[in-house]
This record gives structure tokens, C-alpha cells and sequence, in this order.
């Protein structure tokens, strides 16, 4: 028997207005890398938030290890949101702190405590190296002194220095240029495969994705439109599913010839 998903979506519902989310299942295994495609305003990013309750689906549930996010109560929810790493579209840095101490809030308050400062020092130290950032260098940084790529990367240290077992990232590459886009995908299957963690990657970048996922979803009309491999994503016959991936060739192709 094979074991059970580490995240399930069970007919997620989410409405803003208009239906986002209508009725989405889908499971996330141990260990892989998934990625979430689909147009803009497909609910990508709201289904991604509602694994740790940022959130709530107006219908359905999701289950984390076998907790419940919204029927296991708080309890729950906190053991879920401990075991998860979240990379915020926009690195989301706290302007007035530096770069230690933004990193050091990825740490939960109960840990840092257990942990003590020194501890926990070199946590966000060895956070900032298995990001490719010199400590010594930025920790007294102030996120307006920093480069894009650097935010983002101050932002993949905070979500991984408490060594969580799942990592969720939404649009991890929004902003960045061809170049530093490829950095940071090279990183995030680095960091995933190191770690030893179950990702789930929101993207517009598919090729990117394509490259490195072990299985990916694609949302449309508030559902799971295709889910599979990415072999299996490239040759689906279906017509929505098949101009998604023509599309995205096509941009990843404009994006090389604008390096070159």
C-alpha cells in the first residue's frame, strides 16, 4: 500500500466575489516537487494559501499529514503551519528589520526560545549560506539595501531556517530577469532535494518548472484541468491544456532571444 498524501486538497471551494476555487482535489506525495500552472486568476496562489490557513475555503478542507486545517482546530493548525516553509510572492521582508532578524522570524517562537540566541544564530547563519549569501555580508542589511535576487533569496532563508518538512512557493521568480530567474530555480531544486522537503511551486515560468518538477497541476475554470507528469503535461492532447503549453514556449523562447 502506498503511503498517503502529505498535502490533500478535498473539494476546495473559494469565492472573492466570483468563484476562484470550485471543488479542487488533488494530492501532493512525500518528497516531490510539484508545480501549480494556469492563467492569471485561476486561483494558483489561493489554493497554495490555503494549506496553512492564510486562507479559508468557504467549502471543502485541506489535510496536511493527516490534520485537518479547518476542522482540527487551532492545535492543528499550528502543528501544520510549524512543518511548513512558505516563500511569499514578493519576498515579503520587514522593512525596519534587517536581515538577521527577518530570517530569524522563520524560526517559531516556541523553538527560538528552546533554542537560545547563539543556537539560533547559527541557524539564520547556515539559512543565508545554503542560500548562496555571505552572512558576514548581509546580515545587518536593511531589505532597501539589498538587489531583487537578494531579497528573494533573504526570503527562501526565513522560509527554510527552521528546517521544515514542506516548502510552499508562490512565484518565487516574479520580477527577476532571465538570468537571476534560472539562479533561483537552480536553487529551489538544490534546496529541495538537500533538504530533503516536499515542495509545491506556484509559477508562471513553465518551462522552468518543467524542468525540475516531479509532477505538475494545471488550474482552469476553478479546477484541475491536467495533472501529471511533466512528459504527460507536454503531450496532452487536450486543446485548453495543449495552448497553454504553446504559450509558454513561446515566451520562454522571446525571453532567450531577449538575452542574446
Amino acid at each position: 500500500m502506498s503511503p498517503p498524501p502529505v498535502i490533500r486538497y478535498r473539494n476546495t471551494h473559494k469565492a472573492f466575489g466570483k468563484p476562484v476555487l470550485s471543488g479542487v482535489d488533488l494530492d501532493i506525495l512525500e518528497g516531490e516537487m510539484f508545480a501549480l500552472f494556469g492563467p492569471s486568476g485561476t486561483g494558483k496562489s489561493v489554493l497554495l494559501k490555503t494549506t496553512i490557513g492564510l486562507v479559508v475555503p468557504d467549502r471543502g478542507d485541506v489535510e496536511v499529514r493527516g490534520k485537518s486545517v479547518y476542522f482540527g482546530g487551532r492545535q492543528a493548525l499550528e502543528t501544520v503551519r510549524k512543518q511548513v516553509g512558505y516563500v511569499f510572492q514578493h519576498a515579503a521582508l520587514f522593512d525596519s528589520l534587517n536581515v538577521y532578524q527577518n530570517v530569524e522570524m522563520g524560526l517559531p517562537a516556541d523553538r527560538l526560545r528552546r533554542l537560545g540566541r547563539a543556537p539560533a544564530a547559527r541557524a539564520v547563519w547556515r539559512a543565508l549560506e545554503l542560500v548562496n549569501l555571505d552572512p558576514g555580508a548581509v546580515l545587518p542589511l536593511l531589505p532597501s539595501e539589498l538587489s531583487g535576487g537578494m531579497k528573494k533569496r533573504v526570503g527562501i532563508a526565513r522560509a527554510i531556517v527552521g528546517r521544515p518538512r514542506i516548502l510552499l512557493w508562490d512565484e518565487p521568480t516574479t520580477g527577476l530577469d532571465p538570468v537571476n530567474t534560472a539562479a533561483v530555480e537552480r536553487l529551489i531544486k538544490r534546496l529541495s532535494e538537500e533538504l530533503r522537503v516536499t515542495s509545491v511551486l506556484v509559477t508562471h515560468d513553465v518551462e522552468g518548472a518543467l524542468w525540475m518538477c516531479d509532477r505538475v497541476a494545471m488550474l482552469e475554470g476553478g479546477g484541475v484541468r491536467f495533472c501529471g507528469t511533466p512528459e504527460e503535461f507536454r503531450a496532452c492532447p487536450d486543446p485548453v491544456v495543449r495552448a497553454f503549453v504553446d504559450r509558454a514556449a513561446a515566451e520562454a523562447a522571446l525571453d532567450v532571444v531577449e538575452m542574446t
